[in-house]
């Protein structure tokens, strides 16, 4: 899909913050041609926030932008499912400081999107092509991104814990594999820190219903959707974290151990590294025309409802 593309229809959704355990409410919108994604706080006033590496703000536990006196928090999960769906222009409009964990994936986001509808415009939409590789470590964590025809994505994860000790995944990220083995994948914690993070002010919207909860040997509330989810929720957020560079990636992004904090940095060292990328699009039809999209029929559509 060579053109930008909008929502042809405002869709709206209601749930608590992750962390904030604040209630908000929020609505997707269509935007026009480079518009790109920008987030607006209609209890401030419509102050909008630009979802760039440049609106980057503190990030614990999640990825948050601030411009002024305006804030977001846990962006990563609706900008994963945008950015795979290729809605390059919407305004997200919401009522409170944090986008609504909903069941911890990124698939209710994927339903909205899809009951939506999705809008070509008359503008190309703009590639970011990697062609040298860049690089970032901190420590024992790091991530890559290597030339490639394709979007792509390998992920390891290793923690001391008997189910999830090592995890590895790779994915040719489009629009279908991001709905169906992706998108669906939840958020995850450890029960030992949930104390700790409620202490700082955080985790206070979490609970089994929209989380993974490990305890020392196993998994506290419902079973897995898939057997690695993990690794593919790590994915999940890495999607949603490159998604500040503005421009879909044609390259492949290779981590281990990552987390935001690496993430939204690596970001901003794409855009820094000038030489190591181009900007390229391809024709488009003049004419502006609806794109149908049906409503998924696998499992990102099931565990939306």
């Amino acid at each position: 899909m060579s053109a930008q593309r909008t929502l042809r229809r405002s869709i709206p959704c209601a749930g608590i913050g992750l962390h904030s355990g604040r209630k908000v409410k929020l609505t997707l919108k269509p935007a026009v041609a480079d518009h790109g994604v920008r987030f607006s706080r209609s209890d401030l006033g419509g102050l909008e926030i630009a979802a760039t590496v440049t609106n980057l703000a503190s990030i614990h536990y999640a990825t948050g932008l601030a411009r002024e006196q305006g804030s977001v928090e846990t962006v990563e999960h609706l900008l994963a499912a945008l950015s795979s769906l290729s809605v390059d222009n919407v305004t997200v409009e919401l009522d409170s400081p944090e986008v609504p964990i909903m069941d911890g994936s990124a698939a209710p986001f994927v339903y909205l999107i899809h009951e939506a509808g999705m809008k070509r415009l008359a503008a190309p939409r703009r590639y970011l092509k990697v062609l040298r590789p860049i690089s970032l470590s901190q420590g024992d964590k790091r991530i890559a991104v290597y030339p490639s025809d394709h979007f792509k994505v390998t992920y390891s994860i290793s923690f001391d814990h008997p189910m999830l000790r090592h995890q590895s995944r790779t994915v040719r990220l489009t629009e279908e594999t991001f709905v169906e083995d992706i998108a669906p994948a939840r958020t995850f914690g450890f029960l030992k820190e949930v104390e700790t993070l409620r202490q700082r002010g955080l985790a206070l919207g979490g609970s089994l219903e929209n989380a993974i909860v490990l305890n020392e040997t196993g998994v506290l509330n419902n079973a897995l959707r898939f057997d690695d989810e993990f690794v593919r929720h790590k994915i999940l957020d890495v999607v949603g974290d490159l998604a500040l560079v503005g421009h879909p990636i044609v390259g492949h992004v290779v981590a281990h151990r990552g987390g935001h904090a690496l993430h939204t940095a690596f970001a901003a060292r794409i855009l820094a590294e000038t030489d190591a990328w181009k900007l390229v699009e391809a024709p488009v039809e003049p004419s502006v025309e609806d794109v149908p999209v049906a409503v998924p029929v696998g499992s990102a559509a099931r565990l939306a409802n």
